[in-house]
């Protein structure tokens, strides 16, 4: 007989509140998937069809937009599948693939953050210099930076993780991530530690960098009251985002690292998946609602497609009169030639 290989399936986290509640779950899930996507893919539409929108400010917005699509992508379908299938186990191959995308999300967000922090500074503090530095190449580069940066850190990190032999089956969280997978081999993860202590260092040094920017934006604010303006309306969404982002992430590491047992199963689900569901829900709406212009444009398009419809339905409803009227003079001319 053949030897066969059969794929390694892991176990999730089953909350206990799913034992009652699971249909109510999974409403509730299904309803922020939607919103996510909705909110999300709204923004990017209202980017690419406005040409007024088309400045590298809002060409990140609409990569961070996609990039929340991209990372919820990775969590949301296999939840709404366990809560509905009543079932939480997962393979490796596939656990490795949620980490993955999940992760290179969170850290493609904070490249994104990183790259509109620039773009904010050489805005406010360098205003002349803005259209000659921010070039369609430029900012094709940086994207391509927000990318790679994390593509590299994440492949190397799920080989790190997966080329290890594994001697445990269950993984104490509702989704699957590297720390996670490090902790199912037997063997020692020093050099997982000091590739995640190299990778924690990194993402410091890009907090360090927008914190820096800040300031000097700030004092550059000071002087000057259009500079104030511009700071309150299109900075203002970056720094919420930034402080969503890093409560987010170090909601995660304390869960991660030094979660245990002794914490209410409650809070940890509650620091587990804030991290999956905060930003991108949060991120489309401070945008969207704070800065004047694609709050204006996305006020512009729902009106002209309510008027749209409006229109449509008055001239289907003409349409009807008009027929109605012409079959009922053709009724009545056919009953006088009788």
């Amino acid at each position: 007989m053949d030897n066969v290989s059969y794929p390694v399936i892991l176990t999730l986290m089953v909350p206990k509140e799913t034992i009652s509640y699971r249909h109510v779950y999974f409403i509730f899930f299904l309803l922020l998937y939607v919103l996510i996507l909705s909110f999300n893919i709204c923004l990017v539409m209202v980017i690419i069809m406005e040409k007024a929108l088309h400045e590298p400010m809002y060409i990140f917005l609409c990569h961070m937009c996609i990039n929340g699509v991209y990372g919820a992508s990775g969590f949301y379908p296999k939840i709404l599948s366990d809560l509905i299938l009543d079932s939480y186990v997962i393979s490796l191959h596939m656990c490795a693939l949620q980490a993955y995308v999940i992760y290179s999300s969170l850290i493609s967000e904070i490249t994104i953050l990183t790259v509109m922090a620039y773009d904010r500074y050489v805005a406010i503090c360098k205003p002349l210099d803005y259209h000659s530095k921010l070039t369609k190449n430029t900012c094709v580069k940086l994207i391509l930076f927000s990318w790679i940066v994390p593509t590299c850190f994440c492949v190397t990190t799920a080989l790190l993780s997966n080329l290890r032999p594994i001697c445990k089956y269950h993984i104490d969280k509702l989704y699957c991530d590297n720390w996670s997978i490090v902790k199912l081999s037997c063997v020692s993860s020093f050099v997982n530690n000091v590739f995640g202590y190299a990778m924690t260092v990194i993402f410091v040094s890009f907090i360090v960098f927008i914190i820096v920017s800040y300031f000097k934006l700030i004092s550059a604010c000071k002087s000057s009251l259009e500079n104030r303006r511009k700071f309150w309306q299109t900075c203002l969404p970056h720094i919420l985002s930034l402080v969503n982002f890093t409560s987010a992430y170090l909601f995660d590491i304390m869960y991660s690292r030094y979660g245990s047992n002794d914490i209410p199963e409650s809070l940890r689900n509650f620091l587990a998946l804030e991290l999956v569901i905060v930003p991108p829900v949060f991120n489309p709406l401070i945008y969207g609602l704070n800065i004047r212009a694609v709050r204006s444009r996305v006020f512009t398009l729902c009106v002209s497609c309510a008027s749209r419809e409006y229109c449509s339905k008055k001239v289907h409803n003409l349409r009807k009169t008009d027929t109605r009227r012409k079959e009922k003079k053709n009724l009545n001319g056919f009953r006088n030639e009788l």
